[in-house]
């Protein structure tokens, strides 16, 4: 049986994790399951510490594993602190002799990804036997590059036989916010939901239901639901970040929030967008010289 099924053992700290709900992994009760199940259970525990900014104390803990799972953990620990080459290197040699490990396909396919290897990425995840979680990073590579049309595919595919699985209503999720019209709707409906219900409430589930809410224009409803995410965690910055473009759109000074950005997260996709932005602005600008009448 699959642990993370809706029968399985798992479930609950899956759903948990998935949702955004972090310490809720953290602290889910493990003395009961069955001991296969408690070296995926302790990897979630693991991944959702370094998602809160554990990596360092992660690393640290996991160094003296033996277990693979561990060893990849590790690796995404590393990638989380900017340790890239190693990262990817740990990944590697681990994709090479246990490619077929579920746990080395999925944080090997994060790690690969962040690091740009996308095609790398792509090989190992398409190893897995019905892993949701590969399904869902596939989903997120393909649409980072801009290839909605396989993006669909592949959530159709899981649709036909995980019909009532969160990991495939979030990834239907994140390509309807991708395809646009009506689809923007059906999203919302999804991430405000979880939101909304103290069961299921996290600061990303909010931060989701306000991107829904900018494509939708309703404006003042994104900007309560980032502002509920920030009192939550004022340093999450996928929230200054929405609230920054939402600022900006709504035609006010966005210098404070960007500031705050540039604090918790300097490296963060939208600004490295912008800089990028800027820089090919210079350099288009650099080619035409102003022109002075006598």
């Amino acid at each position: 049986m699959d642990p993370y099924s809706a029968e399985g053992e798992l479930i609950n700290i899956h759903s948990y994790f998935h949702q955004g709900q972090y310490q809720e992994v953290i602290d889910f009760d493990t003395s009961a399951l069955s001991p296969e199940n408690e070296v995926p259970a302790r990897v979630l525990a693991l991944r959702a510490r370094i998602a809160l900014g554990q990596a360092e104390d992660v690393l640290a803990e996991v160094q003296d594993e033996s277990e693979p799972e561990f060893a990849a953990v590790a690796a995404l620990a590393q990638s989380a602190l900017g340790q890239i080459e190693d990262a990817v290197q740990a990944i590697e040699e681990l994709a090479r002799s246990l490619g077929d490990n579920q746990t080395i396909q999925v944080l090997g396919g994060i790690v690969l990804q962040a690091a740009g290897k996308s095609d790398e990425a792509l090989a190992l995840l398409s190893k897995h036997s019905g892993s949701l979680d590969a399904i869902a990073l596939i989903t997120q590579i393909h649409l980072q590059q801009n290839r909605t049309d396989l993006a669909v595919k592949e959530v159709a595919a899981a649709r036909r036989w995980a019909q009532d699985s969160l990991l495939v209503n979030l990834a239907e999720s994140w390509v309807g916010l991708r395809l646009g019209g009506e689809k923007y709707q059906q999203a919302f409906y999804v991430f405000e939901e979880l939101a909304q219900a103290p069961a299921t409430s996290s600061i990303l589930t909010l931060v989701s239901q306000a991107v829904c809410e900018l494509h939708l224009g309703r404006v003042e409803e994104a900007q309560i639901a980032l502002e509920q995410a920030l009192q939550k965690q004022p340093d999450y910055a996928d929230a200054i970040a929405n609230l920054l473009v939402l600022t900006i759109i709504t035609g006010k000074d966005a210098a404070e929030l960007t500031g705050s950005l540039k604090k918790f997260a300097p490296r963060h996709a939208l600004l490295v967008d912008l800089e990028e932005k800027s820089d090919l602005f210079d350099k288009a600008a650099s080619k035409f010289s102003a022109k002075v009448a006598a």
